[in-house]
């Protein structure tokens, strides 16, 4: 029997067929597995490294700070140089108005005792105050505080202004010499000691008052102390 050649067939058409199918399947399978795939997100790119933290720079002063400065501390040097050469002038002058200073902080009590003389004298003389009198001293029957209070009172007014003229000149050396409280004791000690001598010489029927005895007093403590520091002074 006979066939035509359309009729044939041919077996390579057939490896064909088969290789087309399994393309397709593959095909099928790569696109179905795409779609599986999440979907990509953008471009990627690489992190950027942090930048390094920045030291802190250094302000380097400019030439002209620099002079102000150079030409600062050599001012401040030349005016040390000139307080080092008025050094001495200063501690000296500053040694005597520390002297002046304390002298006048200290001349107080011969104003007092000036003034309690004066006081006295008024009350007794012009206000007349009978209570004055009971500060005498009275040798026939004396009390032991009118050897003190009697050095404040004074008969008259001759008496009281040589006294205190007195008082004031010797009395001011030696306060200034040794100071307030050495000024009272020398009033009252050398004043009581005059007393003293004055009730044990003079007669019963005497009345001792006056700072003649204190000016005796101070006329001599003024001088010995004018003496010591002349000799400290000269050693």
């Amino acid at each position: 029997m006979l066939r035509s050649p359309s009729s044939r067939k041919n077996p390579h058409s057939g490896l064909r067929k088969r290789g087309k199918t399994e393309l397709r399947k593959k095909r099928g399978m790569a696109q179905q597995l795409l779609l599986l795939l999440p979907a990509p997100s953008g471009t990627f790119s690489k992190p950027l490294p942090s930048p390094a933290p920045s030291l802190p720079r250094r302000h380097v002063p400019s030439i002209s700070i620099t002079r102000r400065l150079v030409a600062g501390v050599a001012a401040a040097r030349r005016d040390l140089l000139r307080c080092g050469m008025r050094r001495s002038d200063l501690v000296s002058e500053l040694e005597l108005a520390k002297d002046k200073k304390q002298q006048g902080g200290r001349a107080n009590a011969i104003f007092w005792i000036l003034l309690l003389n004066f006081g006295l004298y008024v009350a007794d003389h012009l206000l007349q105050i009978r209570q004055i009198k009971s500060l005498y001293l009275y040798h026939a029957f004396p009390s032991w505080y009118q050897f003190v209070t009697s050095t404040f009172c004074h008969a008259n007014w001759n008496h009281l202004s040589s006294n205190l003229f007195f008082v004031y000149i010797f009395g001011k050396l030696v306060e200034e010499e040794e100071g307030n409280f050495a000024l009272w004791m020398s009033y009252i000690l050398t004043g009581a000691g005059a007393n003293l001598i004055s009730w044990l010489v003079l007669p019963t029927s005497s009345v001792s008052l006056g700072a003649s005895g204190a000016v005796f007093g101070l006329f001599t403590i003024s001088v010995l102390v004018k003496d010591v520091l002349g000799l400290e002074k000269d050693s």
